[in-house]
């Protein structure tokens, strides 16, 4: 998660690339949680309850060290002359308000609750599928790997990333069930549309590793980790849904905050 040690090429303009080359590294990281949660289904059936609780604990505290780290990244931004903690502040609150208004905390439960019907899931199918969709698709390395990929058709960030969401699958799933593997339909969707918009994505973030808009929608999407890792302990129940337009109003306000600055 630390921006430095990310790398972003540029595409030559000689290179052609198929829709594999542009797509490969959402297609590996869909397999790894498919593969992750077989075997995380596979293990839960062995496991006792005290054990898929540890599981799930330690998992929560992974989470919040994840999202502490990229929370991190609203000290390295300086929007004009407002710090990036006030802008992410401002993009949190007013976020959170517009998505409790649109309700869609409730708009995505109901979505798992349809999944759920469709693949015949049971248990806590629906948290799952919640859970680990805000897990796989918030996180700079699903911004800027997606970018790489649909640029030069470079996999390596997504493979990366496939590698830790694999991981993780195993330790959802054992705990939540089918749904974290439905959740894959998520990062399908995500990852893949950017990575086939790249091309004008970049014509606007030039060297998106290091631009103030990814890493300020990084370090409100580490807020939004952070608070699904309280979840995940069972310290309170957040609706991390309803932030989710914050992840785009973080971006803005950030670019109007350096045009008046």
């Amino acid at each position: 998660m630390i921006f430095s040690s990310l790398i972003f090429s540029l595409p030559s303009p000689l290179l052609t690339l198929t829709l594999w080359d542009k797509t490969s590294g959402t297609w590996i990281n869909v397999f790894t949680i498919l593969l992750g949660t077989a075997i995380g289904l596979i293990a839960r059936d062995n496991l006792p309850d005290r054990m898929q609780r540890i599981i799930t604990q330690g998992l929560g505290l992974l989470t919040l060290f994840l999202g502490v780290t990229m929370a991190n990244s609203l000290l390295k931004v300086q929007a004009g002359h407002i710090d990036g903690v006030i802008v992410g502040l401002l993009a949190i609150v007013l976020g959170g308000l517009w998505g409790e208004w649109c309700q869609l905390e409730t708009q995505l439960q109901k979505l798992g609750d349809r999944l759920k019907k469709l693949f015949k899931g049971g248990g806590r199918f629906t948290e799952g599928f919640v859970a680990a969709s805000l897990l796989f698709c918030i996180g700079p390395l699903a911004i800027i790997g997606s970018l790489n990929n649909g640029l030069t058709g470079d996999n390596a960030l997504l493979s990366i990333k496939s590698a830790m969401d694999g991981l993780a699958s195993i330790a959802f799933s054992s705990s939540y069930g089918l749904g974290v593997g439905v959740s894959a339909i998520a990062i399908l969707f995500y990852q893949g549309g950017l990575s086939l918009c790249a091309g004008l994505l970049a014509q606007v973030l030039p060297d998106p590793a290091n631009a103030p808009q990814v890493l300020i929608a990084s370090g409100v999407g580490g807020l939004m980790i952070l608070g699904l890792g309280l979840n995940l302990l069972e310290v309170t129940t957040l609706s991390i849904a309803a932030f989710l337009p914050a992840l785009a109003l973080a971006p803005l306000f950030c670019t109007i905050a350096q045009h008046f600055g």
